[in-house]
């Protein structure tokens, strides 16, 4: 079993669209509060707005880290799916991250906010992303079963 984190993100349908069409390479986050996603990890796509459903995944590849002015000059440019709507999202951030979409894959089906409720009453998205670690109930009940849909193989959660 290869070791990986596996983080949990909430990411508006319009973006999400262009994550699993190959279009967006990169997802722009503001980092306050949280810890930085690491390289190599399993980002598990939760869309947001009228969508409300884990839809897939995606492996991340370079996370650039900086003042949001170091990251647009690093991700602005053509090819990389960031256009200027971004620019206000990680502007006036103390720092930013972009993170590098790697082989984005759509789960079979999506499975609905309201689905997830009914395995885990009360469960709630995260506002931008958090960490799945081990013993995660939404992993042992739901995310376990759609990675294993899509033929990923288990983590071993890193300590």
């Amino acid at each position: 079993m290869e070791e990986y984190p596996i983080y949990l993100m909430s990411i508006r349908p319009q973006y999400a669209r262009a994550i699993f069409a190959g279009k967006k390479k990169y997802e722009l986050r503001k980092i306050s509060g949280l810890p930085p996603v690491e390289e190599g990890a399993v980002i598990i796509v939760y869309s947001s707005g009228k969508v409300k459903s884990i839809i897939g995944e995606f492996r991340v590849g370079r996370v650039i880290i900086g003042t949001p002015e170091r990251i647009w000059a690093a991700v602005r440019r053509p090819g990389t799916g960031i256009g200027d709507d971004a620019w206000p999202y990680v502007r006036g951030a103390k720092r930013a991250m972009a993170i590098e979409v790697v082989d984005p894959v759509l789960y079979p089906r999506p499975v609905s906010l309201e689905e997830i409720r009914r395995l885990i009453p009360g469960w709630m998205p995260p506002f931008s992303y958090r960490r799945i670690t081990e013993g995660d109930r939404l992993y042992e009940l739901l995310l376990r079963k759609l990675r294993s849909s899509i033929g990923r193989e288990e983590p071993s959660f890193p300590a």
